[in-house]
């Protein structure tokens, strides 16, 4: 053996030793780095673990040894540290040897993309330390090295021991899963993960693409809902394998926890809304179906909560999202019991999906291992559940084309059996057409009678009166005489009608319009329903003195028939009137002897109602 040689082994001899007799009480088998294969080497049982409560330990701190001494080091053995939903920061020291006579080179992966925030401390090679501040809440640009997870390359010196401090808090489930590769086995990893990433992904945007294509050309809202949820899906798959592109919104970066969580909860309610429309609900099962919508509400708000305070609302998300799988299979299983022929294939479709949400979800928090079914199971469950409701879609369009053929022929049939009718028809029809034009000359007579004829009051309607309004505006404009008209309005009658009822109202209606035609007896008057409450009178060759005196018997009268009014201040049904009479000429038209009648009835009712006003 060299001399220089000799003197790195006696150091790292010495350097071992030190170690040891300073801080017995938290010493820990360390990791030689120089035997590693191609295979990776999971730290859990080299790990020592120390929680920070308050989060305010520094690494200088944890280096002191009353605090080095806590340093907890009989952890379980499991491929990933399970720390569930914790506000603590957990400190973490991972000890590594490098028995070799020359420097290693290694990757250290914390393959979580979730963990909010990391603190890197690498051994620089000269007594000191880099720090490495990076995490999901953190933009993607901190990452010393360019990975979908967080990894830090570590070269370790010739016949060393040195040892590697993190820091690791989150603000959800916090899950550490810590491995040690070989460079060149990491690399040959990392091909095989993104292409596993492509697969999944490639497959999400064609069914995207297709089922688009699909809404385009059916106009079926169905595939726009599914469209929509696959999309959410897809966004927050990227974001919760650390995928999404290092954006920010609103200084949150794209690939952070809330951000994760927001587009969780935009998933489900589009999959609730998917699932609705695929099943039926609101036709099949109305009252779950008001459930379903009221899921929806609440992930709709959910981002809000999670922007305010993802911490606290974290692990009760999770417990949502748990409960909201129970209830999609038992509405899919309801439905499959009422023979619902889409629901086979929604169960088949979502089960693998909810199953493999809900074993991510335990996975976060702690309660199973970690492995390739919990880490990428919802992964896998979205791909299994994609491909199956392609299925599902494309079994529905051939039902569509189907069901529209069997339409044809059954229009095709019913338009044969309609033309032979119509030939046996036809026959009948030619013998019966003299006979049924007679009767419909007498009918048309009756009907125009009944044309012009309110059928409540038995008085001239509205067309008549518009007819015959024409007609003697043109007559009085040819002779030069002056034209009366008068509109009238029965007080306060929507509360006679409420009070009374529609018929008690309506025989009201008839008793008025008895006494405005008995009251206006002239055979040239003409006495018609306007509308509602309305009614009018038409009085030819009648100047303003004349038409204010037929008004005036008109109030008296109704008012003489004493019908109780419990909502009027009178105490009985009354008419208010606007009463006007023009002679044609260049200022006075057909419209403006309306709009006169109108303003006056409007007046009358301002000034107390019960009376007529003359314009």
């Amino acid at each position: 053996m060299d001399v220089s040689r000799f003197r790195r082994y006696m150091l790292g001899c010495l350097l071992l030793l030190v170690s040891v007799l300073g801080s017995p009480t938290w010493a820990a088998a360390s990791l030689d780095v120089a035997t590693l294969t191609d295979q990776p080497v999971s730290l859990t049982a080299f790990i020592a673990l120390l929680e920070d409560p308050e989060r305010g330990l520094t690494l200088a701190d944890v280096q002191r040894p009353d605090v080095a001494s806590r340093f907890q080091t009989d952890l379980p053995a499991s491929n990933a540290l399970g720390l569930g939903f914790t506000r603590s920061a957990y400190w973490l020291r991972v000890p590594l040897r490098n028995s070799s006579n020359t420097a290693v080179q290694r990757m250290l992966a914390v393959e979580n993309p979730r963990i909010s925030h990391i603190q890197a401390y690498l051994p620089d090679g000269q007594g000191g330390y880099q720090a490495i501040v990076t995490g999901s809440d953190v933009p993607a640009s901190s990452k010393v090295y360019p990975n979908r997870n967080f990894i830090f390359p570590i070269t370790l010196v010739p016949e060393s021991e040195q040892v590697i401090y993190l820091r690791m808090e989150s603000s959800v489930g916090l899950l550490i899963p810590l491995q040690l590769w070989t460079p060149q086995a990491y690399h040959a990893h990392e091909r095989d993960d993104y292409v596993g990433q492509a697969w999944y992904f490639g497959i999400a945007t064609a069914m995207i693409l297709f089922n688009l294509m699909l809404f385009v050309s059916l106009r079926e809202r169905i595939y726009l809902l599914y469209v929509t949820f696959a999309t959410c899906t897809f966004a927050t798959l990227a974001i919760k394998n650390g995928l999404a592109p290092d954006w920010q919104l609103d200084s949150v970066p794209l690939n952070s926890n809330t951000v994760y969580y927001s587009g969780t909860s935009l998933a489900l309610a589009a999959m609730l809304l998917f699932m609705r429309r695929m099943l039926g609900t609101a036709q099949l099962m109305p009252r779950v179906d008001r459930v379903l919508l009221g899921l929806v509400v609440l992930y709709l708000l959910t981002p809000i909560a999670y922007a305010i305070a993802l911490p606290v609302f974290s692990r009760a998300a999770i417990v949502l999202n748990l409960a909201t799988a129970l209830v999609v299979v038992a509405v899919g299983v309801a439905a499959a019991l009422k023979r619902q022929r889409s629901a086979y294939f929604f169960l088949g479709a979502f089960a693998l999906l909810m199953l493999g949400g809900a074993m991510t979800s335990l996975r976060a928090m702690g309660i199973m291992p970690t492995n390739l079914f919990t880490v990428d199971g919802l992964q896998l469950g979205s791909a299994m559940e994609m491909l199956l409701l392609a299925f599902a879609l494309a079994d529905r369009y051939n039902v569509m084309r189907r069901e529209k053929a069997r339409v044809r022929e059954q229009l095709l049939l019913t338009q044969q059996q309609l033309v032979q009718t119509l030939q046996t028809s036809e026959r009948e029809l030619e013998q019966r057409v003299a006979q049924r034009t007679e009767e419909l000359q007498v009918l048309n007579t009756k009907l125009e009678t009944l044309s012009l004829t309110d059928a409540l009051t038995g008085i001239a309607n509205r067309r008549h009166f518009d007819d015959v309004l024409t007609l003697e505006w043109a007559r009085a404009t040819r002779i030069g005489s002056p034209l009366a008209l008068a509109i009238m309005d029965v007080d306060w009658f929507k509360l006679y009608n409420d009070h009374y009822g529609h018929p008690a109202g309506d025989a009201c209606l008839r008793q008025i319009a008895q006494t405005l035609a008995s009251t206006v007896s002239r055979s040239s008057d003409l006495v018609a329903r306007y509308g509602g409450e309305e009614f009018v009178f038409l009085a030819p060759m009648t100047d303003p003195a004349g038409a204010q005196a037929m008004a005036r018997k008109v109030v008296q009268a109704v008012a003489a028939l004493n019908l109780p009014h419990a909502y009027s201040p009178i105490g009985h049904v009354t008419v208010s009137v606007g009463v006007v009479s023009l002679e044609p000429g260049a200022d006075n038209s057909m419209q403006a002897l309306l709009q006169f009648a109108d303003a006056a009835l409007y007046e009358a009712k301002k000034q107390g109602r019960n009376r007529l006003v003359p314009h």
